[in-house]
């Protein structure tokens, strides 16, 4: 499966609440969340569930808005690369994983390492394609 990658760098395709999923699949990604301390409390599966971003998505860092506005599908594709608001994203995520140890199987672990622990290598990685592009642009 070919990547999905979302405004902050997430990967989509393998984000255990990003749809289509079952009913016991976004039970268990609702009780974790709890755990690991993303929700105050375990919250029901339509509260859970993802279609990706859009404008109607609560976003700490404001990074959907900012791409909405700048019309970018992620952040790889801004020329301002990496702001404030991307690093702030980065630092913030990395300070659950000593809870995503805590609380997560090595399974769950995995999961949570591709779908979000990577999201500066997925935005490095977009970023460096878009600016390849640019060049290929010029040179044509």
């Amino acid at each position: 499966m070919k990547p999905i990658i979302a405004a902050c760098g997430n990967d989509c395709s393998v984000c255990p609440r990003f749809m289509p999923k079952t009913a016991a699949e976004l039970k268990a990604t609702a009780e974790l969340w709890y755990k690991i301390g993303f929700r105050d409390r375990v919250v029901s599966n339509d509260e859970i569930k993802c279609w990706g971003c859009t404008l109607a998505n609560w976003c700490r860092h404001e990074i959907i808005a900012c791409t909405a506005n700048r019309k970018i599908q992620n952040c790889g594709e801004c020329g301002n690369y990496p702001c404030e608001k991307i690093k702030q994203a980065f630092v913030n995520t990395a300070r659950f994983v000593p809870d995503y140890w805590e609380y997560c199987t090595e399974a769950e672990f995995a999961v949570m390492e591709k779908a979000f622990l990577e999201k500066q290598i997925n935005l490095d990685r977009l970023a460096e394609e878009c600016k390849l592009s640019l060049r290929h642009e010029e040179n044509d």
